[in-house]
């Protein structure tokens, strides 16, 4: 419906009632600029008081038709046509103005959101009257807000202390330029609307006429509330305008005049118009400057006074005034008239005092005074006095009129404000109270308070004026009265010294003035004070402190004393008052035997009332009170009770006379009210002020005791135990059936009275002994004790004072117990055991005769209900806030296990209940509530609903840190069912409500205030949070929104709304950005605004279209306000870092959104804007340790709180944007790219120019780089902490909230507000207090710091990893970067701090370091400078391995909380790899240099084999993925740091491993391990292949590949552990398989494993060589034990299938039997070994055959392949389709790369046999020795050309391999060297492409290795005597026919034929055997020499020796 603007404009987004939020304080977050700018535009609107909207005009409606409107705050607004109709339907509806009506819709719909939809299809005219109807209630509200705006300005104008002070000052003159016109204006406004009749539009609906009725009536009371702080201090109450007030006044009959009037007849209409009434008899009281008027000189009557701007200044309106007041005699004007009685006599006093009065008030004093001489006449009276005699007539009404208004209106009384809903802007204002303050007062000046007819009303309107309210309201008046009023004459305090002059006699009168008189407000047992109005925990304010000083001091010495006397006492022979030397009227009075008496009656009566003079404590006699009611009760009780002493009596006694005797009014039985008050009295002192208390109980508990305290040989009881003995009298008399009634006023005193003494140390001991010594309050395990049963009356009545009380107790017992624990502990820790049994009986008997309970009670005022639900679940709040469950040693740990207990792992459905049935029911019942205009119980119901969220959120968050987080607590069950609506009496609605789906309307509702919808949002948070970490299928939030998109709309208007709650925009953004972690359904809806729905119909594909269009997402709203991020930046970074971590994670889940990020990721706007804010300067870190405190919104703050928070919330903000562009860039990167990508996204074109800018780059990676934690402010704190609180922990005070959810700041990680509680017993430390404060403040802000410095260093290293294809192999980039590891790496080097947090800040570092030399990378041509900077790494990494304060070896044994040795394990790497790079090159390293390399590498290598051992040990011990990883790194440093080039001599680390024992350890860990992983088949699974034994197998294999190490290895056992593992068994019986079915797809860990011993021992054998004798016999017994498994690998034939890992294993065999053949002689003629290579070659010649056939039909050879692994699948299948020719077409194979690596490796197994043959067969003897030597045994290859697939190898085998090899080998020399033959193949295995050198080599061997095994097995045929070593006997036909091949039993039997025919195959070997092999050397010869240069190095070419040994040895001599 609206159209797109350019720029927000505040008069759409800002309505009035937010200004005035603003405006009265509430700035929340919003500068005194801001509001000036939302002020400005409006300053003449604000100021027309009758048309503040304006009216229909043809200019502004021609603007709504252009299209186009210019606001009055110059932004201009498109107007779609569809919105015009609204516009015009408003502007018509209300009489506004269009442009106005404009502004208004837009304000509705930005602010409200859109109207409910009514079901059905609507006409476009029913929708227009819909959005009027729906609108009317907003713009009502607006029409009262303009008025109510103007009511801080006043205010803030006249005290200046209001935040908006300022923008008063300058605005208010602007906006009413002359207060008095606009008073008039108001007035004439008023009376308009008074008399204006009901609209046409409404008249023919009575419900709307009604509503319209109302509203006027609201804005005439608005416009009163106005007119009042108009005339408070704005406008100057002249003659004129007072006259004009007055008699619109009477006129309007106080406003009940009303046009309307019979529409107003309901309840509501009738509060309107009372509130009215009591607005204008305060208006009309204010006028006449009371307090002006009564101060000396406050009245000036001259002809020309000075200030001619009073209306006593023009006498003529003086007449005026006084003839409108005195005509309006009735009850309703007594104010006015008794006010302006007084006005009068002050008139008269001052006339009287002149020399000679101005001529002009003649007139005027004739009438009031007769006769004009100013001489009175004894028959007339002026009129000020006959004025205020009927004023004063009971029947006149003036105090009870007065005492309905203090006590019945919501001018005065918060609470009534709230029960009715009162318009009234500001109830109960310090304001209104001055006023009536100041008619009070002038009463008692006007008449001696003594003759006042009714004195009883009087002092109860004096009592509900200063003591009937909050605290904040009657403070000022009270301070106002004891230091100024007091002292003004005693008229002021005259009532007072009445109430004086009566007391003791009549004690109440003076307790309750005196009382009042403390600004203690109201209590508890008022029946105006609400529950929720407590002021428990509330700080003692100046005001209040010296109010309650004064009253203690007033009683403490009270001059007189008054007693009742029997006449009979005063005369006779016997009279008391005669004859006794001392008079003891009381116990806490004594009067000297002259001590003089004021009679205060006659002495005609039965008894004398005599004033002693004489000065005593009122406190003793509220003791000897208290003392004596004790006593009576006792008797009362039946108990048969006397006081009886043992003590011995003085000779001369004293007479004592019982206060019955000295005429105290009481009841018999004892007096509960007088108890009741005198117990108010004291609470009222002592509450929150134990300066005070401490004196008033030192006064009562000095001097003799009381009276009432005969027992002279026992301690006279104490206030404590009075208090306590009066509680457990009361309680157990209310428990007795049918004799006594409840006394619930007393018990709620007495206890209160108890918690107010806990407060004091001195006597808070003796509250807790006397609790735990009684059952009466909390009962026992035995017991339930009275207070049950007391309570179980309350359920009958209804009222539920005492439970309030109880529960206040029990809070305060809390209170005191954990602000003392530091000292208890400390001093005596049997007290803490004790205090903690007395609240686990409270808490016990709270939870299960009141918390599980209370919802189903019957309630009278359903507010008590909520209060009750409040305190309790504050009760359990603070239990858990101050004693966290899981914290180790916690004060109050098993209160804090038993809530946690109760509410979470025990939990039941009734204690759940209390907390889900609020959650689902408040809504309803808050609806209920102010349909019924119980405005206060629904305030009641807020507050209740506020700490119920608070605790469920705390039980989450502490569920997600218990060993319950994987599983769902009942109360997450709870949270996500759906219950009935109806779970009390008060709902009738049978719908069920989802307690998810009600938190969520919270969020959303204003009516809940500013507190519900933040808390609500945090308990959503954390419930997601607990929900997304429960294992199996747990709900999810987005299942249990009864309209998700509704919801996520809502959400996101907040976020939107610049003017709403900071807090509560984060908190939703804290949500959001949750929720699109953890709910990906939920995350879709935020991040793309709808549901996906599929549509199959073009009209709802175009309807859907059209909803995207207009729905506004998170991902939306974020990018817009991204766009003013340098404002946020400034302003509000914490917003700017919850919208930037919003997009991370959104970033983060990119896949999930693609389509919703397209549009965004291809915008270079929006990248720019991030890599601004990479750009802008952080700035130095501020300074962080704490001098001074600040008060900021009434909470104490550090004075670098602010500067901190900034700075770290802009640092996170800059790691976000890093974070989103290295995401980002991710996102493009193919995820397994061979090369750099060839499209760079546009994120990296944005960023790419800051790392080719040395100096910028430097400057933004040294701001990741520094490190700002200060672990000296811990060590500060902890040394005070350890001098001065022994007993306290920081751990203690840790908070226990999210990461996210906390605020960086003095409150970061460590609760101050906790330590000031626990700091409250130390007063004689206030200096070392102080200092905790500020270094535990200094801690929190330093943590803020290095927090969010670390998370910018994790971006940065995270952004380098990503950008690594791009830069790496830039050699200016590496060049720049180097020099960064290089610096960088010193900083780390140099480290001296210490400390678990230091260790996660290094850990950063160190990666940041890794990821600069992951850029950086290798280089085959470093520069000079790039060499000294590797260096300078090298060195540096050296310190960092040596670092005492940061040292490796505690993180590899797992002592820090974030280890960081893999990142160190990495760069280590890094340093030796590129070492071995630059050792070799000539002339690149000087001597110095390389010795500085190498004293790291023997230090890393030190290091790393310590390391090695811990690990090993560790992992015999479990199976643990972390171990792994290390062992992992540990082994690849190793294996990299021990390679010949870098350390010849392998001496230094060999004898440590000896040390360290690690090569055993490693042994024997393989022996005992699980080498195949099935003991945790889950890991295995993951990690696709078994923990440790691959890390095992590498650690053998580096040692094995050197010749010391190997022997050392060989040495310890290898063999012994390599035949006695877990895989034995299945190896020696031959069926370990390459691949497992249970784990389908991937390769045996255990085949790999076998593999990886086979390499090993291999390598041992080869590095022993000449001292391998022993060892290779072992050898040969491992080959015999395994024989089977390696005789089926070597028995591959052409028709089986041929895998990866199959030819792995056969290579590996091979290699094994050619380690044994290459040993030395003697070695291998032992027998084991002989048999071995027996073994191996008859399975060799085999597997020759079948290799050659493979080399030769390439084809056939890729029909047998069968790939493994998914990654061998998808590399085979790719190139299945095509086929090859001929062997030698190169050409066509290399398009097949993985065919070709396999042919490579056949041709590489091929040369190991041929190889490992010729050993056996001593190749070299029969070419260097003579044929004596030859073993001709050893002539095995038969002496044919035939090539047959079941024979052995034949010399035609040999021939047809080697012109294979060839031709293979003459396609590759004319390549160079190091051309890529293949693409880089997928095979894990394989990590670079097949190079013409590597291929060349391999053939090359394998073509030499077949000539030499040919030439020597010829020659060892030819030599023998008799051709019968192995040949075929076959005849030549049957030979040339191919036929079928001779059995072996038919061989052997050719052995034995005839020399014949030897002789002829001996000529034919000579001719065509020798002829062939001559020729394929001769073939061979030019080839071998080209690949020599090929293949490098000094290669000796064999084809020219055996070539002549072939002419010379076979040729020739046949």
């Amino acid at each position: 419906m609206s159209g797109e603007t350019s720029k927000r404009s505040n008069l759409i987004d800002v309505t009035y009632q937010h200004l005035h939020s603003l405006l009265s304080g509430h700035l929340e977050g919003t500068t005194v600029e801001q509001i000036s700018d939302i002020l400005r535009p409006r300053a003449e609107q604000l100021g027309n008081v009758s048309e503040p909207f304006g009216k229909p005009s043809c200019a502004s409606r021609k603007k709504v038709e252009t299209g186009l409107v210019k606001l009055r705050d110059g932004v201009i607004l498109r107007v779609e046509k569809a919105d015009k109709e609204y516009i015009y339907a408003i502007s018509k509806k209300f009489d506004i103005d269009e442009v106005e009506a404009l502004i208004l819709l837009r304000s509705f719909l930005y602010n409200e959101g859109l109207p409910a939809s009514p079901t059905g299809a609507s006409s476009a005219n029913n929708l227009v009257d819909e959005l009027v109807e729906a609108i009317t209630p907003f713009y009502y509200s607006e029409r009262l807000f303009i008025l109510r705006a103007l009511i801080p300005l006043f205010r803030a104008n006249a005290g200046g202390s209001e935040p908006v002070s300022e923008v008063a000052n300058s605005f208010l003159p602007q906006i009413i330029p002359d207060g008095k016109v606009f008073a008039r204006s108001l007035i004439a406004e008023y009376v308009k609307k008074t008399q204006t009749p009901l609209s046409e539009g409404v008249q023919g609906d009575p419900r709307r006429a009604t509503l319209w009725a109302k509203q006027n009536v609201k804005e005439q009371l608005v416009i009163l509330e106005v007119l009042f702080w108009t005339m408070w201090d704005y406008a100057s109450c002249d003659g004129p305008l007072v006259v004009h007030i007055y008699e619109t006044a009477y006129e309007a009959n106080l406003g009940a005049a009303q046009a309307n009037s019979t529409l107003l007849l309901d309840q509501e209409g009738f509060q309107l118009l009372q509130d009215s009434a009591a607005m204008w008899i305060l208006i009309m009281t204010e006028v006449l400057e009371l307090e002006r008027v009564a101060e000396p000189g406050g009245i000036e009557i001259s002809a020309d006074p000075q200030d001619k701007e009073i209306y006593w200044a023009t006498p003529e309106y003086l007449l005026q005034i006084h003839e409108l007041v005195i005509s309006h005699t009735d009850s309703q004007f007594a104010c006015t008239y008794i006010a302006w009685a007084f006005i009068l006599s002050r008139l008269v006093r001052i006339c009287t005092d002149l020399k000679e009065l101005p001529l002009s008030y003649s007139t005027f004093f004739e009438t009031i005074v007769p006769p004009l001489d100013r001489t009175y006449s004894k028959g007339r009276e002026p009129a000020h006095e006959l004025m205020l005699r009927a004023c004063l007539n009971p029947e006149a009404g003036l105090f009870s009129l007065m005492l309905t208004l203090l006590t019945n209106s919501p001018l005065f009384v918060t609470s009534v404000a709230w029960k009715t809903g009162s318009t009234v802007t500001d109830p109960n204002a310090v304001a209104y109270r001055s006023v009536f303050k100041g008619l009070l007062i002038s009463i008692v000046e006007l008449v001696p308070v003594e003759m006042v007819p009714d004195f009883e009303a009087l002092v109860e309107v004096w009592i509900a004026l200063f003591g009937r309210s909050e605290r904040q309201s009657v403070a000022g008046i009270c301070r106002q009265f004891w230091e100024a009023d007091w002292y003004r004459g005693i008229a002021r305090r005259a009532i007072l010294d009445v109430a004086r002059s009566r007391f003791p006699v009549q004690s109440k009168p003076l307790i309750r003035l005196l009382r009042a008189m403390t600004a203690s407000g109201f209590l508890d047992t008022d029946p105006l004070s609400t529950a929720d109005h407590g002021f428990e925990g509330e700080t003692l304010n100046e005001d209040r402190e010296l109010c309650a000083q004064r009253v203690f001091l007033y009683l403490d010495k009270l001059p007189t004393y008054t007693q009742v006397v029997p006449s009979s006492a005063c005369s006779g022979p016997h009279a008391l008052y005669e004859k006794l030397p001392e008079r003891l009227v009381s116990s806490s009075v004594s009067t000297g035997p002259i001590s003089l008496g004021r009679l205060l009656n006659g002495d005609a009566g039965d008894v004398v009332v005599i004033s002693w003079q004489h000065e005593h404590s009122g406190w003793k006699v509220f003791l000897e009170i208290l003392t004596d009611y004790v006593n009576r009760r006792r008797m009362a009780g039946g108990n048969d009770y006397q006081d009886i002493s043992f003590a011995r009596r003085k000779e001369v006694q004293t007479h004592v006379l019982r206060l019955e005797d000295t005429g105290v009014e009481m009841d018999r039985a004892g007096d509960d009210a007088l108890v009741t008050d005198v117990l108010d009295l004291v609470r009222s002192i002592v509450q929150d002020n134990p300066e005070l208390a401490e004196q008033l109980l030192e006064s009562l508990e000095s001097g003799e005791p009381v009276v009432a305290h005969s027992m002279l040989e026992a301690q006279p009881p104490d206030l404590v135990q009075l208090t306590t003995m009066i509680l457990d009298e009361a309680l157990s008399r209310s428990t007795q059936q049918h004799r006594s009634t409840p006394c619930p006023q007393l018990i709620t005193s007495a206890m209160s009275v108890l918690a107010a003494l806990l407060a004091l140390p001195k006597y808070s001991n003796r509250v807790w002994l006397y609790i735990r010594s009684t059952t009466s309050l909390f009962g026992s395990e035995r017991a339930v004790g009275f207070t049950s049963a007391v309570l179980a009356v309350e359920r009958l009545t209804g009222h539920y004072t005492m439970t309030l009380a109880l529960l206040h107790l029990v809070r305060q017992l809390f209170n005191e117990a954990s602000s003392s624990v530091l000292t208890v502990l400390q001093e005596s820790p049997r007290l803490q055991q004790m205090k903690e049994e007395v609240l686990m009986r409270a808490a016990r008997f709270v939870h299960s005769e009141v918390w599980v309970e209370h919802v189903g009670w019957k309630y009278t005022q359903l507010g008590d209900r909520f209060e009750i639900g409040r305190r309790v679940s504050t009760f359990y709040a603070d239990v858990l806030k101050h004693s966290p469950p899981g914290l180790k040693d916690a004060p109050f740990a098993k209160l804090s296990q038993a809530v946690s207990e109760a509410l979470i792992s025990r939990a039941t459905p009734s204690a759940v209940n209390p907390l889900i049935s609020s959650l689902t029911t408040s809504s309803s019942v808050s609806s209920m509530l102010y349909a019924a205009r119980r405005y206060g119980d629904a305030r009641r119901l807020i507050y209740m609903l506020q700490s119920h969220l608070l605790l469920i959120r705390m039980l989450l968050n502490y569920k997600q840190h218990s060993t319950l987080s994987s599983k769902p607590c009942l109360l997450e069950q709870a949270l996500c069912t759906r219950l009935s609506g109806n779970t009390s009496s008060l709902e009738s609605a049978s719908s069920r409500v989802d307690p998810v789906d009600a938190l969520a309307t919270y969020v959303k509702e204003r009516a809940m205030g500013s507190i519900v919808p933040v808390e609500a949002m945090e308990v959503l948070y954390a419930l997601c949070s607990s929900l997304s970490s429960s294992q199996g299928a747990s709900p999810t939030i987005i299942g249990h929104l009864s309209d998700p998109e509704a919801t996520v709309a809502s959400l996101v208007r907040i976020v939107l709304h610049p003017y709403d709650d900071a807090l509560l925009r984060n908190a939703v953004w804290n949500f959001i950005t949750l929720a699109v972690d953890k709910e990906p359904a939920l995350a879709g809806l935020f991040v793309s605004g709808h549901f996906r729905t599929p549509s199959v119909k073009g009209k709802e594909r175009a309807i859907e279209e059209s909803d995207t269009k207009r729905t506004v997402s998170a991902l939306t709203v974020a990018c817009n306000m991204l766009e003013q991020w340098k404002e946020l930046w400034e302003l509000n970074p914490q917003l700017l870092a919850s919208l930037l971590r919003f997009l991370d994670v959104v970033w983060e889940h990119s896949h999930e959104h693609k389509a919703s990020l397209t549009s965004v990721r291809a915008d270079a706007d929006f990248f720019g804007h991030l890599v601004s804010i990479i750009k802008e300067e952080l700035g130095p870190s501020p300074d962080y340790r704490t001098e001074n405190f600040l008060i900021l919104d009434g909470v104490q703050r550090s004075e670098l709180h602010e500067a901190v928070s900034g700075h770290a919330y802009r640092t996170v903000v800059k790691a976000h944007a890093l974070h989103i562009i290295a995401l980002d860039i991710r996102m493009s990167i193919p995820s397994q790219a061979a090369s750099a990508p060839t499209n760079k996204p546009l994120s990296y074109t944005t960023i790419q120019g800051l790392f080719k800018t040395e100096e910028e780059i430097e400057e933004l990676i040294s701001e990741a780089a520094v490190g700002a934690y200060d672990p000296s402010v811990h060590d500060d704190v902890n040394r005070l902490i350890k001098a001065h609180f022994p007993t306290l922990t920081l751990e203690q005070l840790r908070l226990e909230e999210p990461l996210v959810a906390r605020e960086y700041g003095d409150e970061f990680a460590f609760s101050s507000t906790l330590l000031q509680f626990r700091l409250q017993p130390f007063t004689g430390l206030e200096e070392q207090t102080a200092d905790l404060l500020k270094g535990l403040s200094s801690i929190n802000l330093n943590l803020s710091l290095a927090t969010a410095q670390t998370t910018l260093t994790e971006s940065w290293q995270h952004l380098l990893l990503q950008v690594v294809p791009f830069l790496r192999g830039d050699v200016s980039v590496r060049r720049i970067f180097l020099s960064f590891a290089a610096t960088v790496s010193g900083g780390i080097a140099s480290e001296k701090r210490s400390g678990d947090m230091m260790s996660t800040i290094h850990n950063a570092r160190l990666s940041l370091l890794l990821s600069l030399l992951e850029v950086a990378w290798f280089s085959t041509s470093d520069k000079s400078d790039e060499v000294q900077h590797f260096v300078e790494l090298v060195k540096n990494l050296s310190g960092i391995i040596n670092n005492v304060s940061q040292p490796p070896a505690k993180s590899f044994l797992r002592q820090l909380t974030v280890p960081f040795h893999r990142s160190l394990l990495q760069i280590a790497y890094f340093c030796a790899r590129h070492a071995r790079s630059l050792f070799p090159r000539p002339k690149t390293l000087n001597a110095d240099q390389r010795l500085t390399i190498n004293m790291t590498l023997d230090g890393l290598l030190n290091l790393v084999i310590d390391a090695l051992r811990v690990t090993f040990d560790s992992a015999r011990l479990k199976l643990d993925i972390d171990i792994d990883q290390d062992m992992e790194l540990l082994v690849t440093v190793f294996e990299q740091c021990t390679r010949p080039e870098l350390n010849p001599s392998p001496s230094l680390w060999l004898t440590r491993c000896q040390e360290t024992d690690v090569i055993r350890a490693s042994l024997q860990l393989f022996s005992n391990m699980d080498v195949v992983g099935f003991s945790d088949f889950n890991l295995l699974r993951a990690g696709k292949q078994p923990l440790y034994a691959p890390h095992v197998l590498v650690f053998h294999m580096t040692l094995a590949s050197l010749p010391s190490a190997a022997e050392r290895l060989a040495s310890e056992g290898v063999l012994t552990a390599y035949n006695s593992n877990s895989l034995s068994n299945i190896i020696r019986s031959g069926s370990l398989d390459v691949s497992l079915p249970e784990i389908p797809g991937e390769r045996s860990p255990a085949h790999q494993a076998y593999c990886a011993m086979l390499a090993v021992v291999s390598g041992v054998t080869t590095a022993l060589g000449s001292h391998a004798r022993y060892f290779v016999t072992d050898v040969c017994g491992l080959i015999q034990l395994y024989g089977d498994q390696i005789h089926r690998a070597l028995s591959w034939t052409i028709g089986d299938t041929l895998t990866i890992p199959l030819l792995e294993e056969i290579e590996q065999s091979v290699n094994l039997f050619f380690s044994v053949s290459a040993t030395a002689k003697t070695a291998r003629d032992d027998e084991a070994v002989k048999r071995a290579l027996e073994f191996f070659t008859s399975d060799a010649l085999l597997l020759l055959q079948q290799i050659n056939y493979a080399l030769t039909h390439h084809n056939h050879l890729a029909s047998l392949f069968e790939p493994v692994t998914a990654e061998e699948r998808a590399a085979y299948e790719a190139e299945s389709n095509s086929s090859i020719g001929a062997s030698s077409d190169m050409a066509e194979l290399v398009k097949r790369p993985f065919l070709a690596r396999i042919v490579h490796r056949l041709f590489r197994i091929s040369g190991s046999i041929l190889t490992t043959l010729v050993n056996i067969g001593k190749g070299e003897t029969v070419l260097l020795g003579e044929s004596e030597e030859w073993p001709i045994n050893q002539a095995l290859i038969v002496p044919h050309s035939k090539v047959v697939l079941g024979e052995p190898s034949s010399m035609g085998t040999l021939f047809e391999l080697g012109n294979c090899s060839l031709d293979v080998l003459r396609h590759l020399v004319d390549r160079p060297a190091g051309q890529s033959l293949t693409l880089v193949s997928r095979v894990s295995d394989n990590l670079k492409p097949l190079d013409v050198g590597e291929s060349v080599s391999i053939v090359r061997r394998n073509l030499e290795a077949v000539v030499f095994y040919a030439v020597t097995q010829l020659a060892m045929w030819l030599a023998k005597p008799e051709l019968d070593a192995g040949i075929h006997d076959m005849e030549t036909e049957e030979r040339l026919l191919g036929e079928t091949q001779i059995s072996e039993k038919e061989r052997r039997a050719g052995r034995r034929r005839s020399m014949t025919m030897a002789e002829r195959l001996r000529r034919g070997m000579t001719g065509e055997m020798a002829a062939d092999l001559q020729a394929l050397l001769t073939r061979a010869k030019p080839v071998m020499s080209k690949s020599a240069a090929t293949v490098g190095g000094d290669q000796v070419d064999l084809t020219a020796v055996l070539s002549r040994f072939v002419q010379e040895r076979i040729l020739v001599p046949n």
